[in-house]
């Protein structure tokens, strides 16, 4: 069985404000405990007009709150940008206050653009050996191990469930390495994909806390009652690739825009045909045929839905269609 689970990307929409966002950020963490999905993860942005997401372990506090037993955390932490023992102590935090639940992902990107890294953490290094060194410090504060001759409090003794996230064949190396779970970001940068996922269990080593290995994959979905409310629906987040791809900056979610698709040129659509090689867009049935051929293809132990849809009752029908297909994959 494929476990099931939900990335968001906390939208601001046009015209809204960040409490809007973050108030459907609980909302929708409560909705995914209701439909069935496993672990419900924000991201680490920095820098973009369309995310609200960039206090992470704040937002993450704040959906537990509103929620009783889904594992809640984030899809990533960029861990370049901090040093370990605070990300140590942010986690302590919540593995105390949501024992059992918390799961952390660690990515080497900076989650902005190098302007905004440098104001969030001035000693930034080219090291390509930093990132693990990191990561491992920050396993160490955890385990309160006495490595680094200081203890994390809250966070020694913490458990949260640790997660190496990547685009590139680094983090599959890293994890594999490791032994721990690997995220793979093929929701925006499905590229390196099926060479990724080759490697990390080509190279696997069992540790202490995971024995095989354990891939996920970001996968878009976007779906509705029918074909084409479902491809109307999608031109919101169609949108905001192609100006975070052409101009290097994010967007606030715009609404769906009919004919969306027809209006780009040649390189707009290619972009949108790349990024969106991992994504089902249609009505309950072409979603369901969609998400079962990606699984086969891949045989990947988790998926992480996500689906960036500017009406927000619409994006929580997408995604309970989403945990529909899943549940009828389910043996009987």
């Amino acid at each position: 069985m494929t476990d099931y689970a939900m990335l968001d990307l906390v939208p601001v929409l046009q015209g809204g404000t960040i409490g809007e966002a973050l108030a459907r950020a609980a909302q929708l963490a409560a909705h995914a405990e209701a439909t069935g999905y496993k672990r419900y993860w924000v991201a680490e942005h920095h820098g973009m007009a369309g995310i609200a997401s960039a206090a992470t372990s704040v937002v993450i506090g704040h959906v537990g709150a509103a929620t009783q037993s889904i594992r809640i955390g984030a899809g990533g932490i960029m861990l370049p940008n901090h040093a370990p023992l605070v990300i140590a102590e942010q986690f302590g935090t919540l593995d105390a206050l949501y024992p059992g639940r918390i799961d952390l992902g660690l990515g080497r990107a900076p989650g902005s653009d190098q302007r905004v890294a440098q104001a969030l953490r001035r000693t930034l290094t080219s090291d390509p050996q930093a990132f693990p060194r990191d990561v491992m410090e920050l396993q160490s504060y955890f385990a309160d191990d006495g490595e680094t001759g200081i203890q994390a409090v809250p966070g020694a003794g913490a458990r949260p469930e640790l997660w190496i996230l990547g685009s590139s064949l680094f983090g599959a190396q890293l994890a594999a390495v490791l032994g721990l779970p690997y995220a793979f970001a093929s929701h925006f940068a499905p590229g390196q994909m099926d060479e990724a996922i080759e490697t990390y269990r080509r190279n696997f080593r069992p540790s202490q806390v995971l024995e095989t290995p354990h891939v996920m994959l970001g996968f878009n979905v976007f779906a509705a009652d029918t074909d084409e409310e479902a491809a109307l629906l999608a031109t919101s987040a169609q949108q905001t690739f192609v100006a975070i791809r052409t101009t290097g900056k994010g967007i606030p979610l715009p609404p769906p825009v009919p004919g969306y698709r027809e209006s780009l040129g040649p390189r707009e659509n290619a972009v949108l045909d790349s990024v969106l090689s991992c994504a089902a867009i249609g009505s309950p049935e072409s979603v369901s045929r969609q998400i079962a051929a990606f699984i086969e293809r891949t045989q990947v132990d988790e998926i992480m839905f996500v689906s960036s849809i500017h009406d927000f009752e619409a994006r929580k029908r997408s995604f309970a269609i989403a945990a529909e297909a899943m549940h009828a994959l389910e043996p009987a």
